[in-house]
């Protein structure tokens, strides 16, 4: 018997599955590609033996998302968490580090100008102090009350703070500053803007907390774990399906969906009432990326050995550079200096490389629907503070932005965010509601990375439309336990 159907197995659908099946119904999972994941697939994008990360490769919110706590993520998984979280190069100066620890990496900047180990540690340090309560804030929808009033008031002071040209004001020295706009960029946008600076924040958070982890063998192996734990409390999965209208699902009780806006407005039909067609079809797009993976005959030769302290390397200069060429692809252009994130797994998980050799990630933020290749630009950012880079290349993949767009269908243009991430769309992503993962169709529940909390590897959109769910149709308030047993 299936009491629920689940579209989507990206994490969202799998978090929906584990949590729907653990409460005891029957559910189906359908997956319109071949293998499951969504944005946690790794394959052999290069050469045979070279494991690459499609999307996500480094998870700062695996350690921290409510629903991979409860599922207890650790224990099902190997996950390394490098001492540090994330660096930052400088030009001509040290790179800037954030260490687990929030006291050695203010010592650290300290060295690079005094005062700003203190600076940071001023902003930072009562946010790290409440964890726990920003964590809750900033993984819920917005309009909800916060559970810690003091944590969410810390947090918005801070962001009001980065968010504006006020920022300038306390992370003076080039290092801080760089650090701060390298993590905030993780979040595309025009900088200084709150979205930026509160995801930014939160992000650095996690960094002197949890840490920002790897999972060895690659991201599919958090996808693994989910799906076994779905599977064995009798999930049953089908893939290479595309469901293309829900009347094919009629047979159940609640269909979860973990798609985007615009596929949900095609999957509907008619069945949808006019406002909420219009609402979805206002849905904004964020800018996309171009992502290219390397099989490399060696590590990175970065000028600062200190980099390989890190899974985690952001490219892009100062403050004020990064901030001109997120502006420039915000505004719909390619930027000639663009920011770039790097991810250099094997530094932490040699299984994912032949003997001796490695893997890198990069991608840079593109407009959206880009079907511009610029692995060029992101090479010679990589040279700038690894010069000798080129030579170390076996092999290169490249997906712009429409090649994003059509290895996953969730990714419109190119965009990974599952939408633009703006205060007015995340205050009504993808409707301004108390409870956006409900629909106007009473069975029907949407739990994507375009529901809140937004985008990232966390599950916790698809964990509240199942609980949403399993309120309204199948009157189950008690949520079940999601951990390992025994």
């Amino acid at each position: 018997m299936t009491d629920a159907i689940v579209v989507g197995a990206g994490p969202n659908g799998l978090a929906a599955a584990v949590l729907l099946a653990r409460a005891g119904l029957g559910v189906h999972l359908i997956e319109a590609a071949d293998t499951l994941g969504g944005g946690l697939r790794t394959s052999e994008l290069t050469l045979p033996g070279f494991l690459h990360d499609e999307c996500s490769a480094v998870h700062p919110l695996a350690l921290a998302s409510p629903f991979f706590r409860a599922f207890e993520l650790g224990r099902r998984i190997d996950l390394v968490v490098p001492e540090v979280s994330y660096a930052h190069p400088l030009d001509g100066a040290p790179a800037a580090l954030a260490l687990r620890s929030l006291e050695q990496t203010a010592h650290r900047l300290d060295a690079h100008r005094a005062g700003d180990g203190r600076a940071w540690q001023n902003l930072l340090g009562p946010l790290v102090a409440r964890a726990e309560g920003i964590a809750r804030a900033t993984l819920d929808q917005l309009l909800q009350l916060p559970r810690d009033p003091a944590a969410a008031a810390l947090f918005g002071l801070a962001t009001l703070e980065q968010g504006t040209p006020l920022r300038t004001r306390r992370l003076v020295g080039p290092a801080p500053a760089a650090l701060l706009a390298g993590v905030t960029a993780h979040i595309p946008g025009p900088q200084p803007s709150l979205m930026t600076a509160g995801g930014g924040l939160a992000l650095a958070v996690t960094g002197h907390t949890g840490g920002w982890p790897v999972a060895v063998g690659g991201s599919a192996s958090i996808a693994r774990a989910l799906a076994e734990d779905a599977v064995a409390h009798g999930v049953t999965i089908e893939t290479g399906r595309r469901v293309r209208h829900l009347d094919e699902l009629a047979d159940a009780d609640a269909v979860i969906l973990d798609v985007s806006p615009e596929q949900f407005r095609d999957l509907a039909g008619g069945q949808l009432p006019l406002r909420y067609r219009r609402t979805l079809a206002r849905y904004r797009r964020g800018v996309a990326a171009c992502k290219v993976d390397f099989a490399l005959s060696g590590p990175v030769p970065w000028s600062d050995p200190e980099l390989h302290r890190t899974a985690t390397v952001h490219l892009g200069g100062t403050r004020e550079q990064i901030a001109r060429a997120e502006g420039e692809a915000a505004a719909g252009r390619h930027p000639e200096h663009p920011y770039v994130l790097v991810t250099q797994p094997t530094a932490y998980d040699p299984s994912r490389a032949p003997a001796g050799k490695h893997t890198l990630w990069a991608y840079t933020h593109v407009p959206n629907g880009s079907a511009l290749d610029v692995s060029g630009r992101i090479i010679e950012q990589i040279e700038r503070f690894a010069p000798g880079f080129r030579e170390v290349i076996l092999a290169t993949s490249v997906r712009t932005g429409r090649d994003l767009a059509a290895h996953n269908l969730n990714y419109a243009g190119g965009d990974f965010m599952g939408g633009e991430v703006s205060l007015t769309q995340m205050l009504r992503r993808p409707v301004l509601s108390p409870v956006p993962w409900a629909t106007p169709l009473p069975r029907v529940f949407l739990g994507s990375a375009s529901t809140p909390p937004g985008p990232a590897v966390h599950g916790l959109g698809g964990y509240y439309a199942a609980r949403t769910a399993l309120s309204r149709v199948f009157g189950i308030h008690s949520l079940p336990y999601l951990g390992v047993r025994g």
